[in-house]
Formats: C-alpha cells, structure tokens, sequence
C-alpha cells in the first residue's frame, strides 16, 4: 500500500523544531521531502548532543545527533548556499517541481533573498507556501525572532504551567514548536485539498505566538469572557476535581474524574463511600469550592499505598487513571510496543548501524506509513537531487568549488 501522500514534492526550507516536525510528518506519510541545508553547518540541530551522545556515533559523523534525528527521516539534504545567485537559482529549479514549500526564516527574509512568494509563484503558480515565525507575517512583532520558549512565555502558557505556588514551568519538551508542526501539516494537507478543486496554489501563513494562544482553550475564553485571570494549577485543573496526580507510596498516580459516576467509583476502590456521598463532595461544583479538603483526604489515602496498587485496584473500574512513567517504563510499555511506538532504523553514522527512533501515533486502515530512509547526512543527496533536475556532473563539481552546493 502507498503512503497516502505519495507523489506529493517537498521543499523543506526550515530547521531546528517546528518546520521540520512538519515536514516529517508529511514524509511519513508518503510524501517526497527534499530538506535544503546550507553547505556549512546546515541545521542546527545536528550539532546538538546529549551528554555522552559522542559514544554512538562514528568518530567522522560530526553533523549528526538524536535531536536531528528525531525530526527529519524519510528526507532527503541538499546543501545549497541561498545568499549565492546560482543557488537560489537551483532553489528556483527545484520549486517549478515542488507542491509544497516549507520555511520558518524571520518575515521577510526570503523575499530578500529574492524567493518571495511573489517569485516562488511566477516560477510555480499551483505552488503552496507554508511559513512558520515567531509572530506571524505582520502586525507589529512580525521582525522579532521566536523560539519555542518564547512563544509560550509571551503567550500565557508559561503563566499557567507550574505549581500555584511556583514559578511558570516550562514543558519538557518543545510542546508549542510541536503543536505548530502539527497545525501546518494539517493545513498544507487542506491546500493540498483546496487545490485539487481550485488548481491554484495559495500561501499559508502560522506562528508559534498563535498557537500558544490558540490552545490556552478553557483559561483564554474565561479571561475573554469573565475577565478571569488563569492560574498555576499544578497537575489540577480549574473546573474538575479531583483530576490530578497523587503521591503514592513509591512514586505518582494521576487520576481524572470528570463526572459524579467516575467520583463514585473512586471513592468505592479507595474503599472509602462516605467519602462521595460527604455534602461537600456531592458534586463537581461543591469539590471545587472545596478542593483543598478533599485534595488532603485523598493525599492520605493513595499514600497509604504503593503506585502498583492503586493501579490494580483500579483496573476495570472505567475510572480514567495511570502512572507518572519515567522513559525507561515509557518505553517498555507493554501498550507502546504493542501500537508500534518504537522502531529500528539503519543509520550509517551511528557505531551500531542503526538507531532506535519514536514510532508513528497514527495508523490508517488503508493507506501505509513508514520508515523508508534513515535522517541523511548533511547534502548526502545533493548530486542525485542536481541529477534530477538534469544538471551535469561537471556543472556539479563546478557548483561545489564555488560554495554553491
């Protein structure tokens, strides 16, 4: 079976987090991503190793690491140096092929280098053109450049992410990035569509201050509509409880009831019915007006016993419930092997020939996703990608010389 996006031609503009999640997304769906790096260096994140990282790959792979690896199999490189005419004249060659471009330069930039969407348009008109900033393409931040931590600081979800009694938290991982690879795989995938029943292209315009705010959900419309300022829940939440982790005996359990039924059931594998049956416990609105009574009874309780426990007390109940797993349980997890959320792929800088890389969440009944190719080394595919477009070995050799490719 064919990947559902089979066919379709990337140009893959962007590095570090968010474009790159995207554009692998896409490639693991079947489409075609060609990732274009500069000739020194190319993405940032190849050269960003974890502590001891050095170990697993080859004394040579200098442009390599896990963090580029997570985001860009199933790519093709190749180097190009932009700010050369000749270069983005191979850029130019290679959009009049493309469905799709992807980049995340600071607004701007790319009609600078003379590959605005205006140009990329007049070489291409069925093209689409995905941007991914900081801010977004106007409006008065559009210049200031974005990271992931920045967006979630400037927008409000750094302010609801901690301890009431903290400081704001970053997540662990690069949720906002993350969350805007996710909403632009989506929407070139609704271009992609719009373009089978228009025929024309069209540009596609996010950024990580956005989406930040278009997932403060529930917090964002309180303060729109009740001019409620949100707070620092910790695990807890503003508007159910109990939904929280608990500490256990050896560690942490979170527990989620969102209803009086899964309330009840709670309170019955404590083995403690009074407790849902208490005035002040009744409903969701009376546990939230008293949530630091019933927080403090339910401490006592799961800390009279281990993690293990709990979980087998509430197996069957339908009471939504789970452990606070470190990786080593995430990924021994008996649910993740079985949904194939860990796979080995060739990969020859590593010292083993292979690594162990994050599985696919999504699985479709008859398209097919997969793995085909290991992250690529810096250009590794430069001179077959040329080759494709028709250019010469000699011309090849000569682009190189140059600093070209």
């Amino acid at each position: 079976m064919a990947g559902p996006l089979e066919g379709i031609k990337i140009l893959d503009l962007s590095r570090v987090l968010a474009g790159p999640f995207c554009t692998q997304i896409l490639a693991d769906y079947g489409a075609d991503v060609i990732k274009v790096e500069h000739p020194k260096g190319g993405d940032d994140t190849r050269l960003w190793r974890e502590a001891g990282e050095e170990n697993i790959w080859k004394s040579d792979a200098k442009d390599t690491s896990l963090y580029f690896n997570t985001i860009n199999r199933n790519k093709r490189s190749i180097s190009v140096n932009l700010k050369h005419e000749q270069g983005r004249a191979v850029v130019l060659q290679l959009v009049k092929n493309a469905d799709v471009v992807v980049e995340n330069f600071v607004p701007g930039k790319l009609d600078s280098l003379g590959l605005g969407y205006e140009v990329l348009k007049r070489a291409n008109p069925s093209l689409i053109l995905a941007s991914i900033s900081g801010y977004g393409a106007d409006g008065p931040y559009s210049q200031r450049a974005g990271y992931d931590v920045i967006g979630a600081a400037e927008g409000g979800l750094l302010h609801v992410t901690g301890e009431g009694d903290g400081p704001p938290t970053k997540p662990g991982v690069g949720i906002i990035d993350m969350c805007t690879g996710l909403y632009l795989h989506g929407a070139i995938a609704s271009a992609l569509l719009a373009r089978e029943k228009t025929g024309l292209g069209q540009k596609i315009d996010t950024s990580l201050f956005e989406t930040t705010i278009s997932i403060l959900a529930n917090v964002g419309m309180a303060w729109l509509n009740l001019a409620k300022e949100a707070q620092r829940w910790g695990t807890g939440h503003p508007t159910i409880v109990p939904y929280e982790a608990f500490t256990t005996k050896d560690a942490y359990i979170v527990v989620g009831a969102v209803n009086d039924r899964q309330f009840q059931i709670l309170c019955e594998r404590l083995g403690n019915t009074e407790l849902a049956e208490d005035s002040r416990f009744v409903n969701n609105q009376s546990r939230i007006e008293h949530r630091k009574e019933l927080k403090r009874i339910l401490d006592e309780e799961f800390a009279s016993n281990t993690t293990a426990h709990w979980e087998d007390k509430f197996e069957g109940s339908g009471l939504p419930y789970g452990p606070i797993n470190n990786m080593e349980k995430v990924f021994s997890h008996p649910q993740a092997i079985a949904r194939n959320m860990i796979e080995t792929v060739k990969q020859d800088s590593a010292v083993s020939g292979e690594i162990q890389v994050l599985g696919m969440p999504v699985k479709f009944s008859e398209s097919k996703t997969s793995i085909r190719r290991a992250p690529p080394a810096l250009g590794e595919h430069t001179d077959d990608i040329l080759q494709e477009l028709g250019v010469s070995s000699t011309t090849i050799s000569s682009l190189r010389k140059n600093g070209v490719v």
